[in-house]
């Protein structure tokens, strides 16, 4: 249990809820106007093909299973004019950047990567640039595979032959979504890390994605029927929020099982994060030690971390009694 306790401990001391949910929060400011921009461009870039049209929107909509089809009921193809298109492009831009922002807020707070050397808000806005036409593309390609997953009757297959088809699709997209977290946490790192350290939350944080859409779709199709025109704005909203921060908890701590396995974490005290008495391990003094050197706001400055005498006291071995005759 070694590896697990230090990567929960590690989200808990980076107060990983609180980084969860500022993604969240920019995460819902963009992704209305952002869907607004996407139908729009649909209607402007395939206006003689509604067919098309349709299935691409179910396939960008279908990323949110909770909430995708009363998006669908309220958000319907060429629906913005200019002006509308031109504030929804604003408000989206706001809030990718803000969602790029915090997600390298989060991966240099993980990495514990030193305040001096994390960028300054220019290069942190160019490599926010950066991931959001990362993920603009990834979005357009899982989205077409989606749109063929969901067509595969279009093209002649049977039953059987469709069900095969829509697996590998599936098989791809997860794929293709490993290799989207890898290149986004190496974007968005100010610490020089490899591939191979980003791999494991990478292929986690792609596996737990794919099963958070699978459960949503079996919960959608089992538990809500009928229960959309009861819970109306106030439930999508609700719905929309959740699956946000949900998805976005996820990340973080994908993010923080790359940094326990990259710098062996672990273990850790069992009490070390609830108790001033408790006796440290080694590995709790190499962490208390990165996590002073990350509040560095300037090189020349040093920080030396020092342990209590009492600490050491309870830390050191204790001879053995000897026996009683």
């Amino acid at each position: 249990m070694g590896f697990p306790v230090a990567v929960a401990y590690k989200y808990f001391e980076d107060q990983g809820t609180y980084l969860a949910a500022l993604v969240t929060y920019y995460g819902f400011v963009s992704l209305f106007p952002l869907l607004l921009v996407f139908v729009s461009l649909l209607g402007l870039i395939l206006p003689s093909h509604p067919g098309i049209q349709k299935s691409l929107l179910h396939s960008a909509l279908a990323q949110f299973p909770i909430i995708g089809s009363q998006i669908k009921s309220n958000l319907h193809v060429g629906q913005a004019n200019g002006a509308g298109l031109g504030i929804a492009l604003a408000v989206a831009l706001y809030g990718g950047l803000g969602v790029a922002e915090a997600l390298q807020n989060a991966m240099n707070r993980a990495w514990a990567v030193p305040r001096y050397r994390r960028p300054n808000p220019f290069r942190s806005r160019i490599r926010s640039f950066g991931l959001l036409i990362l993920l603009s593309v990834g979005v357009g390609i899982t989205t077409g595979l989606s749109g063929l997953a969901t067509s595969a009757a279009d093209f002649g297959a049977s039953s059987g032959e469709g069900a095969w088809f829509r697996l590998g699709i599936t098989a791809v997209s997860v794929l293709f979504n490993v290799a989207l977290f890898v290149a986004a946490f190496r974007l968005l790192t100010a610490h020089a890390i490899t591939t191979r350290q980003v791999l494991p939350g990478a292929v986690l944080a792609a596996g737990a994605y794919q099963v958070l859409q699978s459960l949503g779709t079996y919960y959608v199709g089992h538990m809500l029927k009928g229960t959309s025109a009861v819970y109306g704005v106030f439930g999508l909203v609700l719905g929309l929020l959740a699956w946000l921060l949900v998805t976005s908890i996820v990340v973080v701590v994908c993010i923080e099982v790359n940094v326990v396995l990259a710098r062996r974490l672990w273990p850790r005290g069992a009490l070390s994060m609830v108790s001033e008495r408790a006796v440290l391990t080694p590995v709790d003094r190499q962490v208390y030690e990165l996590y002073a050197n990350s509040e560095r706001y300037r090189g020349f400055v040093d920080v030396v971390v020092e342990v209590a005498p009492e600490q050491e006291e309870r830390a050191a071995p204790r001879e053995p009694e000897a026996p009683t005759v």
